[in-house]
């Protein structure tokens, strides 16, 4: 474990939505509902650290990001970045912090603003800052543009994202986030549109910005080949809660919960003998309004033993670094 302060600290970070309800609900006074889309996860993001997230849909990861971007507000819980309480930013001190920390979108078709051309998207961000005059901006620009390999930047400053293929689109969606020399991003599943052939490209941009910015990222992602690649450490979540967490290689190549081995089992292989001893995953997934008393994945697991409907698992140290909430390593 990394000894020096960590950029992100979330300590029991919890995001819960209100569903509305019916009128009869409101007349005989039920109690209100939640999705609990992030419910009580902490972990720690260090300097050129990428900590990944991985987990089916709607498991909660990318509410993870924004909530510690605070583009929507945690339920409860604390998030500190650099040590400073990150909930008690406001004003100017918020508008500081989002110039600190930036985030890159999923799509860069929607991601970008089509009446926009390249410059002005990239630009825009050091306008709202306040950074440089007419000119500085323009070498910035330039200079960010080649930084990401669109090379020469002049052949690009003056296209519209349409004129741009997805590869380039989300070079630029990656330039507009360095523009303002971050120190931690969240990477919301930032290859998933591209093709397989560009991917790579992309993911070893990410990481030569890492190097050179000295950037810590949070990246999230669905594809476990993608963040056993890219991921120093990695959270596998369900249902907004953290199952297991450790150094990506160790929770890919030696996972411990059921439903992380499902996860992996369930990636595509060329040789079927491979999947000899994979693990099932049963039925649907459980609603995240009214979830299970006891663990979460119990509903769906092969191996649920009594206790797991009664009582939750909390994530253990089951070997160094490595951590699991499950009952069979009680």
């Amino acid at each position: 474990m990394n000894s020096s302060e960590p950029v992100i600290r979330a300590v029991n970070l919890k995001k819960y939505f209100p569903v509305r309800g019916r009128i009869f609900d409101v007349i005989r006074r039920r109690p209100k509902l939640y999705v609990r889309a992030v419910d009580d996860i902490t972990f720690d993001i260090y300097e050129r650290e990428i900590f990944g997230l991985a987990g089916e849909s709607g498991c909660g990861k990318t509410t993870t990001g924004k909530t510690i971007l605070r583009l929507i507000e945690p339920t409860s819980g604390k998030l500190f970045f650099k040590g400073d309480d990150l909930l008690k930013y406001d004003g100017s001190k918020l508008k500081e912090f989002r110039r600190r920390a930036q985030i890159i979108f999923q799509d860069p078709y929607e991601s970008l603003n089509p009446r926009m051309n390249i410059y002005s998207i990239v630009e825009e961000p050091l306008r709202i800052h306040k950074i440089g005059d007419k000119n500085e901006r323009l070498e910035m620009v330039l200079k960010v543009l080649e930084d990401v390999e669109l090379k020469p930047p002049e052949n690009f400053i003056y296209r519209r994202p349409h004129e741009l293929s997805g590869g380039q689109r989300q070079r630029v969606a990656i330039a507009r986030a360095m523009i303002l020399n971050p120190e931690f991003i969240v990477a919301d599943e930032p290859v998933s549109m591209l093709d397989m052939s560009i991917r790579a490209e992309i993911l070893n941009l990410m990481l030569k910005l890492r190097d050179e910015y000295k950037l810590a990222y949070l990246f999230i992602t669905h594809d476990l080949a993608v963040a056993k690649y890219i991921c120093s450490r990695l959270g596998i979540m369900y249902l907004g809660k953290l199952l297991e967490l450790g150094s990506a290689e160790k929770v890919i190549d030696e996972p411990y919960h059921p439903y992380t081995r499902a996860l992996i089992s369930a990636i595509p292989t060329p040789d079927p003998r491979e999947k000899i001893g994979e693990i099932p995953i049963k039925g649907e997934v459980t609603s995240p309004i009214n979830v299970p008393k006891g663990c979460r994945f119990y509903p769906r697991c092969v191996r649920a033993m009594d206790i797991c409907k009664e009582k939750e698992p909390k994530l253990m140290e089951v070997s160094k670094g490595h951590f699991v909430a499950c009952h069979l390593y009680a």
